[in-house]
């Protein structure tokens, strides 16, 4: 009998066991999203109706980017939340962006107006059609008046020029509608490059003991996203401080559009190793059993590098892909047609070009266009079990500074207003007015902070590499404004003049911003036979070479002009270098550097002489130019 109500018990709970968990799709929608230097957190909010018993919630059409051990459930009510869990559904895949139904729109419209300049072209043929069938003039004595046939003529000509003029218009028009009709099928054709992804979901199992309503907020890390930190540096004149305008270009291909959320730009990295460092013994060698690693030789010449990314299989063009210049915070995102241009830092040696699904790629910067082909990476994404979850929110807010922004007249247009946060370890700007991102992999620029900055400006030549003055704007204490290392977009006296690099790398109290050449500062240096000569003295030759340096300031205030140039450092004992004449410079004697100091008077010229001697064993040759 005991032996009969035992196998009754465990077929009641086998039973029990077997029957499938309630499941309920759970309404979710993105309301903040932190945007990092490579990568993005996504914060979802929802409410739905828990039963009593075990249950499980789902959220699903999510990115199939998301990174399954950054899910975080914060959830409010009377209910346990027993698991989290992360799969991809390979049956419900993302439908493609509305980008690609607005393009088709496009072409329906093109097509229409092309079919509509089709039928004018045939109206005007049947008109001119009848004037040809038309154009014989006859009379009643079988022949025609001399004032009727110019009338006639003046009249067929009239008519046939602006049918043959209208022709031309509308043949013009439908040959424009054509090639705006193919840009719109390419980038109809960009867009669908990508096959159908999964999308991911995230199951919650709860359980309740009697009905409540559940609130939760899910946080998770997706990849396919981030920012790069880029300047507008506009400078009046001289003598006003600069305008500083701090931008992100945020970019995002994480298949999911984010509509009017809340954007945070931090600059934290949680893709980064976040474990500190450790010195390991340094074993010392003979240089025969020592590898050494040259140094780029092109890393510190090429100043600006552009190419197109494609796909190797299929050699079309790749949008949407990072290029990064390794160890920086330089970067951009490439265009439609694959392809991007950087401007590069001081010591820039390697660019890295990634892309979720895409074998990355790191190129040695060896020339100013770099064209390259990635293959195609096989993601091998499956379910993920997240042991843990937290039910409040942690974290302190170490200081907030918010940017006050003095009132405009209302004829300027209005700035977004964003607040600084500073926590323990990163830097955030939270930017109040919601913003709208489709996942395209477009670049959107978004002002973050604009600074008027006191400045110092000075220029800064030398004329043994290159034959223009370039203005330099000093930054004191820049640190406080939390900058990163970008391009910068130079304006001066309200023109364009170029592309440079914020190098907020740098440990130096000042920080220094090149604003790109100024053709009023004139300076050149040339070689002085007078102060050349050579001769030998015992076993050694001796030559002495000089160069007068000239600068000239054409403006109408004075200058100050840091003017540099070097001598030579000999790298043996053999060889003695010894300066005769250096106009006042300062010589740096471990490096060979000369830097001149000149205040600079209006349409003021200085003059300055450069000579040295160099002594080396006569048997020997050196490269002295």
């Amino acid at each position: 009998m005991k032996l009969k109500y035992l196998l009754f018990f465990v077929l009641l709970v086998n039973q029990t066991l077997a029957q499938p968990l309630q499941e309920r799709e759970l309404e979710t929608s993105i309301n903040e999203v932190t945007v990092f230097l490579k990568g993005a957190q996504i914060a979802r909010t929802g409410e739905i109706d828990i039963r009593p018993g075990e249950s499980r919630v789902t959220l699903k059409s999510l990115s199939p980017y998301l990174n399954a051990k950054s899910i975080r459930v914060d959830a409010e009510g009377d209910f346990t939340v027993l698991s989290v869990n992360h799969q991809l559904n390979y049956l419900d895949q993302l439908s493609q962006d509305h980008k690609v139904d607005s393009l088709n729109q496009i072409i329906e419209t093109i097509d229409q107006e092309v079919q509509r300049n089709s039928a004018r072209l045939e109206v005007l043929a049947e008109k001119q059609s009848l004037l040809n069938k038309n154009k014989y003039l006859s009379g009643q004595d079988g022949g025609s008046s001399l004032a009727l046939l110019r009338e006639a003529i003046g009249f067929f000509d009239q008519q046939l020029s602006e049918i043959k003029a209208e022709e031309l218009e509308v043949q013009k028009k439908i040959k424009e509608l054509e090639g705006k009709m193919k840009k719109t099928e390419k980038q109809i054709a960009d867009a669908l490059i990508q096959e159908d992804l999964p999308t991911g979901e995230i199951r919650i199992g709860v359980e309740a003991e009697k009905p409540v309503r559940g609130k939760f907020k899910i946080t998770y890390l997706v990849d396919n996203a981030g920012w790069y930190p880029n300047y507008d540096v506009r400078v009046a004149s001289v003598d006003q401080p600069i305008l500083l305008n701090y931008k992100a270009e945020v970019y995002q291909n994480t298949g999911v559009n984010w509509e009017n959320v809340k954007l945070r730009f931090s600059n934290g990295n949680p893709n980064q190793s976040g474990v500190a460092p450790e010195l390991s013994t340094w074993y010392l060698n003979f240089a025969r059993n020592t590898v050494y690693k040259r140094p780029n030789p092109y890393g510190t010449s090429i100043r600006k590098v552009s190419g197109r990314i494609i796909s190797a299989e299929d050699q079309e063009p790749l949008p949407g892909v990072n290029v990064l210049v390794k160890g920086s915070t330089i970067g951009t995102v490439s265009d439609l047609e694959g392809n991007y241009s950087l401007t590069l830092p001081n010591n820039a040696e390697t660019l890295v070009f990634s892309f979720i699904g895409l074998v990355s790629q790191e190129v040695a910067i060896t020339d100013t266009r770099i064209d390259v082909a990635l293959e195609s990476d096989v993601m091998q994404l499956s379910e993920v079990i997240v042991r843990g979850y937290s039910s409040q929110l942690q974290g302190k807010v170490a200081g907030v500074d918010i940017n006050n922004r003095s009132s405009q007249q209302d004829t300027e247009a209005k700035s977004i207003i964003t607040t600084t946060v500073e926590n323990q370890t990163t830097v955030e700007f939270e930017v109040e007015t919601p913003y709208s991102i489709k996942s395209n992999g477009e670049k959107l620029a978004i002002g973050l902070k604009e600074y008027s900055i006191e400045t110092q400006y000075e220029y800064y030549a030398v004329p043994k590499l290159d034959k223009d003055a370039f203005l330099i704007a000093k930054i004191i204490n820049w640190d406080q404004y939390n900058l990163l290392e970008g391009a910068a977009n130079l304006y001066f006296e309200d023109a364009y003049v170029g592309q440079s690099v914020l190098d907020a790398k740098s440990l130096a109290d000042t920080l220094a911003i090149s604003l790109g050449r100024d053709k009023s500062i004139v300076v050149g240096r040339q070689k002085k036979d007078q102060f050349t000569k050579r001769r030998t003295i015992g076993s050694n030759k001796v030559e002495n070479l000089g160069f007068e340096i000239i600068a000239r300031n054409k403006k109408s205030q004075p200058n100050k002009l840091m003017l540099f140039d070097q001598l030579p450092v000999s790298a043996i004992s053999d060889i003695s270098v010894d300066a005769t004449e250096l106009s006042g410079a300062m010589l740096n004697e471990q490096t060979g550097q000369l830097i001149w100091e000149l205040d600079m008077l209006p349409q003021q010229q200085i003059e300055l002489v450069l000579t040295y001697e160099v002594k080396y064993p006569k048997r020997e040759k050196v490269f002295l130019e």
